[in-house]
Parts: structure tokens; sequence; C-alpha cells
């Protein structure tokens, strides 16, 4: 007798949810999202604007978008995920849908129900699929992770809330997270 297997999603499957399904879709299975609390949509807030104002005034040629935003991470049929900000400097890669292959940069806010699917499945997840930084910000204990993906070793560092934190993809842009209105 055969063991029953574990169905596989597509990106069919992903885009035909019900508009009020929250979803990602990870290596043809399905993760849900419950609405983000409101200091997690603060962080997200104060960390967009201070993106889209730097990419607009230095004339950056990326394209910032805040959650909810699909991200097709290789361009492959099971990888749809919904990154609270995502950078994106190559615009062939931008479609109606979204984004159709990695971000440059991905920043996660962590929701206390479930920091390890950001923390772990998605840091490798991201760094598989070409992502060149990755941050994870965690409301709870005020603390950013950054990952400098291109690095062999990831280049992994830990800030605080109270850190200026320098973005690795721009040469010049540093986030002042005590300037933030958190």
């Amino acid at each position: 007798m055969a063991l029953a297997q574990k169905k596989i999603y597509t990106s069919e499957d992903y885009w035909n949810l019900p508009e009020h399904i929250r979803a990602e879709l990870i290596d043809g299975q399905f993760y849900y999202q419950t609405a983000p609390n409101r200091i997690h949509q603060k962080i997200l807030g104060e960390l967009y604007t201070a993106i889209d104002n730097y990419i607009k005034s230095n004339d950056g040629g990326c394209q910032a978008y805040p959650a909810p935003f699909a991200v097709n991470l290789d361009a492959d049929n099971k990888n749809w995920v919904e990154p609270d900000i995502s950078v994106i400097c190559d615009q062939a890669k931008l479609t109606d849908r979204g984004c159709l292959g990695a971000p440059d940069w991905i920043i996660e806010i962590i929701s206390p129900g479930n920091p390890g699917h950001d923390m772990i499945y998605k840091l490798n997840l991201y760094a598989c699929s070409g992502v060149r930084e990755y941050w994870i910000v965690d409301p709870r204990n005020e603390t950013v992770f950054v990952y400098y993906l291109e690095q062999k070793d990831f280049g992994a560092k830990a800030y605080s809330f109270q850190d200026k934190i320098k973005v690795n993809i721009y040469g010049d842009f540093v986030i002042n997270f005590p300037e933030l209105d958190l």
C-alpha cells in the first residue's frame, strides 16, 4: 500500500486563493498568515518611508514595495512569498503581479507567533534564491538581524533599535533607528 503524499500546490493555486486569504506558497506548501498587529505596521511604514525617500532623492533606480506584494523568488511554480518590504533594482523582474525573481533586499518583521519561520526557513530560502541582503526586525526584543547574503558567512550582524544600520546594497544609505517614529 502506498503512503499518502502531500499535495504540491502551484502558482495557479496561489493566484486562485480567495482575496481575503493571506498566504505564502513555499516549496509547494501554503503557509497562512494572520493580520499584522499595529506595532508591526508602524515599523513597516517607517522603514518603507525611509527607503522610498532615499531611493527617490538619490535616483536609485530601484523600487521599494511594502506588503502585500507578491514575489516569485526563483521564477518557478512553487515559491510565492510576500515579504514585509521588497527592494527590486532590476526593473525587468517587475510585472503586474509582482516580482519574478529574487529582490535585492528583503525586510521581514517578525510576528510573535512564528519567529522561526523568518529567522531560519526564510533566511535559507532567500539565500538560495539570490536575495542580496536580508533584514529581520524583531519588535519584541527591539533588534535587527542583518544578513549580507552575497558573503560566504552571510556577514551576519545584530543591531538594536538604538543603532544606525548601513544598507549594504547602497554605498551611502544608513537607517538611523532612533530617528524613526517607533
